[in-house]
């Protein structure tokens, strides 16, 4: 290969391939040379496994709001590049859209690689080379740069770095992007797992409770301040909690933890009830059916096998008449049903980020 480019794009996942094709496109005279180096044998597996093997590329309706923290930065980006946008970009190299329910984008043959062979084949067209299984062991601003990588050298007059944070890390986003542009004298923004499943003290019902779905209401307070609040779909699974209800809010949990202050989440199953309301419905459930056992009653709001989970948690028999339960007992069901606090060991890693 040559040893010299006009432009070295480290990574060649989505960011570095769509870089890649910007970059030609947008180039002044013919003959600019781009590289794109990857350490992967194959490019284009974080591609190849987002939205279930589906690949949503993007959102019909995108807004800074949508985005945490939103800066101006973002704000720009989106400005000049806005969903619509991102919509003709692709249907210019062949690939058409499709609109979901949640407002997702996925491509109309509902196959992930139809999007990373779309950018490939125009990589090819433009003459961006793509060379795999060359990681980057370090960036060397002389002369422009000098790239060293597992098979040698590449002298280039400019770099694009679009190695990916740390998630999934076994598809080579693992981070060590951020110590090259570090070594070059640039401020890194500390990371933590933003989408990440969250574990669970195993003195929590959460196994028994393994795949079961539901809308939830989650409220996550840090130092006892309330800092967020987010209804959607909540997964127990084998270890803890997952789905995008947990998922979305574990951002600041993670945060919270790896600063050392302390963070509780809270479920409230009966999403936009209180404590108040959620006892009237109980004691007025209780009042029309009062032989009907606790657990029976406490099923006609919420799924059985966490109504009967939630009384095992209070150390109430589930099989207990309703009209004989005690005030005290009553009240603390109703907190668990409104505020039931996640006792969170961990987040489930990187590589499950």
């Amino acid at each position: 290969m040559h040893d010299r480019t006009d432009i070295a794009i480290i990574g060649a996942g989505a960011a570095g391939l769509a870089a890649g094709i910007f970059a030609a496109e947008a180039a002044q005279r013919s003959g600019t040379r781009i590289v794109l180096l990857d350490s992967a044998r194959t490019i284009g597996a974080k591609i190849l496994v987002s939205g279930g093997g589906r690949c949503n590329v993007t959102h019909d309706t995108i807004s800074p709001r949508d985005f945490t923290p939103s800066t101006p930065a973002v704000r720009n980006i989106l400005a000049a590049f806005p969903a619509q946008a991102a919509r003709e970009w692709f249907a210019s190299m062949g690939v058409a859209l499709k609109r979901e329910e949640t407002g997702k984008l996925f491509p109309v043959t509902d196959k992930a690689r139809t999007v990373l062979q779309s950018l490939t084949t125009r990589c090819r067209e433009l003459d961006v080379a793509i060379l795999t299984n060359h990681r980057v062991t370090d960036v060397i601003a002389k002369d422009g740069f000098v790239v060293r990588h597992e098979q040698g050298e590449l002298h280039a007059g400019r770099v694009i770095m679009a190695t990916g944070g740390r998630s999934l890390p076994r598809t080579g986003s693992d981070g060590y992007g951020w110590e090259i542009v570090r070594r070059l004298g640039h401020r890194v923004t500390d990371c933590r797992p933003a989408l990440v499943p969250l574990v669970l003290a195993d003195s929590m019902f959460h196994a028994e409770l393994s795949g079961l779905s539901q809308e939830t209401e989650l409220t996550t307070l840090v130092d006892g301040k309330h800092v967020d609040r987010r209804t959607g779909s909540l997964l127990w699974t084998h270890f803890g909690v997952s789905g995008p209800a947990a998922m979305d809010a574990s951002r600041f949990w993670t945060i919270a933890h790896a600063r050392g202050t302390t963070a509780e989440v809270r479920c409230n199953f009966l999403p936009g009830i209180g404590f108040e309301e959620a006892e009237r419905r109980l004691i007025a459930q209780t009042e029309a059916r009062p032989t009907l056992s606790v657990g029976k009653t406490l099923a006609r709001q919420v799924p059985e096998r966490l109504a009967a989970a939630l009384c095992g948690y209070c150390r109430i028999d589930p099989a207990t008449p309703a009209g004989r339960l005690s005030r005290e007992s009553r009240r603390k069901l109703v907190h668990a049903l409104t505020g039931l606090p996640l006792p969170i060991l961990r987040d489930r890693g990187w590589n499950h980020a």
